[in-house]
């Protein structure tokens, strides 16, 4: 393992504490635990596998809307509240 040095607000700490009690865990766990969490959620899907995954899901869902591609903009409004 690497060492590093990070510095944290009050807050962060006491939060991490209290995380670390309640799982018993090390406060440098905890916060290894948190890196591995950002690293895999950042983690870039090579432009390959987005088509795979992209062409595996067409036909999977249905609306029950028959006029989706002329009122696609309408419908996306009114999903996101506009």
């Amino acid at each position: 393992m690497a060492r590093t040095q990070i510095q944290l607000t009050e807050e962060q700490v006491k939060a991490l504490k209290k995380i670390a009690l309640s799982r018993h865990l090390s406060i440098a766990e905890i916060i290894r635990q948190a890196v591995d969490t950002v690293i895999r959620a950042n983690t870039m899907v090579d432009i390959e596998e987005r088509r795979k995954r992209a062409i595996d899901i067409v036909g999977r869902f249905s609306s029950g809307k028959c006029d989706i591609s002329r009122t696609h903009d309408t419908y996306l409004a009114e999903a996101f509240g506009k």
